[in-house]
């Protein structure tokens, strides 16, 4: 089976709003406020949360405090999780196109950097859980993206063969990804850092949801 494997944050989903939130409950408790914004530090929020952690601690004053944000990194995990579906939205036609792909005959999955246990309990709180023969997240192996081989575990849990498969994505982590793995990558033009995506030299770029099928076929062929 040829497979078509989804990051999550910033590709399927839009959670920075929650990620955001979960941050500036750490930075207000060390008595510095909200010092992430939910629209000018989206993009940060979306390659995760030491990201955050360390774009907060630059702000403070105490870039180099790696202390601090190993410890407040458990305290954000805490927060996310009490509060994962507040503020995020799945991206405009995608559960669409998940589902024009799985009629196609395409295996559809799920491989993030996100720890595995929120992942599920995200698209369970989204209500699409079930659309996805397999997800993977950050600790589901000993090693995640770019290692190709958390891809090729992705794709083989979703039934299909590991090498006929295509990355949708929203970074370079994703590029570097499917580049590793010696398949196509396919990056969204929507999130915050869509402007970002054409200098990564995807196969295709994606501006609507709508459009992925054609480019899923394109770069790998028919399902069967």
């Amino acid at each position: 089976m040829k497979t078509v494997v989804f990051d999550l944050d910033g590709t399927l989903a839009d959670t920075s709003g929650d990620l955001i939130a979960a941050a500036n409950v750490c930075f207000r408790q060390m008595g510095a406020g909200d010092l992430l914004d939910p629209a000018k530090d989206a993009g940060t929020a979306l390659r995760g949360g030491r990201a955050m952690l360390t774009l907060g601690m630059q702000r403070m004053g105490r870039a180099l405090d790696q202390a601090a944000i190993d410890s407040y990194y458990p305290v954000l995990l805490e927060a996310y999780a009490r509060d994962i579906d507040t503020h995020t939205v799945l991206y405009p036609g995608a559960m669409d196109a998940v589902a024009a792909l799985t009629d196609a005959g395409y295996g559809v999955a799920i491989c993030t950097n996100k720890p595995e246990k929120l992942a599920e309990t995200l698209l369970a709180r989204l209500g699409v859980r079930d659309a996805f023969a397999a997800l993977l997240g950050a600790d589901s192996l000993a090693v995640k993206k770019p290692d190709p081989e958390h891809l090729f575990e992705t794709a083989r849990r979703a039934g299909g063969h590991p090498q006929k498969c295509v990355l949708i994505g929203d970074s370079d982590t994703d590029r570097n990804t499917a580049r590793a793995a010696g398949v196509p990558c396919v990056l969204v033009t929507f999130g915050p850092a869509g402007g970002d995506m054409a200098a990564l030299e995807p196969e295709a770029l994606l501006h609507a949801y709508s459009d992925l099928p054609g480019i899923v076929t394109r770069l790998i062929g028919e399902a069967a």
